[in-house]
């Protein structure tokens, strides 16, 4: 039976989680996963974060220090085998997290045994000795915001991009982008202003963070570094509207991820994700500001 896409984006999910429970003790790469869904890495990350409730990362380390717990508890494995099975380059550093995690240090967990105390998850996806788990997903089936779907022209667009933190490198691209624009003239009511966001910030180190801001042009026009004349792809976009502060976009970004595309039935482009800001935030109160988000459909 032909699943929707609601049910097939779980069953990659589940296909991702499964292999992690039975290859604990290989490398794991990022892009290996990534391939048993068919997704980008970049939406990658989105989709599992969205659906499992934590990155992906945070998912393996969580995975394998359950995984020594049921060691220590079943086994009589040293303790520095265990630790470095789980990804500790030493005892102290294991120990120390473990004890954060359970309450108890590894030998304690050994003379206690068996008792199944992991922390709860979000997902409730916990270490099964390589068994096939389960994933379950919010069963209410709707969305908790508004989406449209548009289909736009390419835009042309002039762009200034800065690596770092994203509210620190969406300042500082805007600062340069306004000093370079508004000489010219290029600001008017109808220009439209475009943020380019390309890393996942629960994925990727805050430094290596690449954030775009853009203005679109009518024609081309003499550039000069660190400015850079691009396109946006046209095509078909889901668009979703944030009012309020550019601070929560993040949190409406993790809500798109975790109720919409579970329930959704299109596939995603693999070209840029981008916001529209349809306000001015120099004279605009934060709690007016309008994101118009734009995610690229198939």
């Amino acid at each position: 039976m032909k699943l929707d896409t609601r049910n097939t984006y779980a069953a990659r999910m589940l296909k991702v989680l499964n292999h992690i429970q039975r290859n604990l003790d290989e490398p794991l790469e990022l892009e290996t996963l990534a391939g048993l869904t068919h997704f980008s890495v970049s939406h990658f990350h989105r989709v599992f974060k969205g659906m499992l409730g934590e990155t992906i990362m945070d998912h393996l380390r969580r995975i394998r220090l359950e995984r020594a717990y049921a060691r220590l508890a079943q086994t009589g494995d040293p303790v520095t085998d265990v630790g470095l099975a789980a990804g500790y380059d030493s005892l102290e550093a294991f120990s120390r997290v473990f004890r954060k995690t359970y309450g108890i240090s590894p030998t304690e967990c050994r003379k206690m045994g068996w008792t199944k105390i992991y922390p709860e998850a979000p997902s409730g996806v916990h270490y099964s000795s390589g068994e096939i788990v389960e994933f379950f997903l919010n069963e209410t089936g709707e969305a908790v915001m508004n989406v449209r779907i548009e289909t736009l022209p390419e835009i042309r667009i002039a762009s200034v991009r800065q690596t770092g933190p994203y509210m620190e490198s969406a300042e500082r691209a805007w600062g340069m982008l306004c000093g370079w624009a508004g000489p010219k003239g290029l600001f008017t009511p109808k220009t439209l202003m475009i943020g380019i966001s390309h890393d996942d910030p629960q994925a990727t180190p805050p430094e290596e963070i690449r954030y775009d801001a853009a203005i679109a042009l009518a024609s081309d026009i003499a550039v000069e570094p660190p400015v850079v004349l691009g396109i946006l792809p046209g095509g078909e976009y889901a668009i979703f509207t944030h009012q309020g502060p550019y601070a929560g976009l993040e949190e409406t970004y993790k809500t798109i991820m975790s109720q919409w595309v579970p329930t959704c039935e299109r596939e995603f482009r693999d070209t840029p994700w981008f916001e529209i800001y349809r306000n001015d935030p120099t004279t605009t109160p934060p709690a007016q500001l309008i994101t118009d988000i734009h995610i690229p459909l198939k």
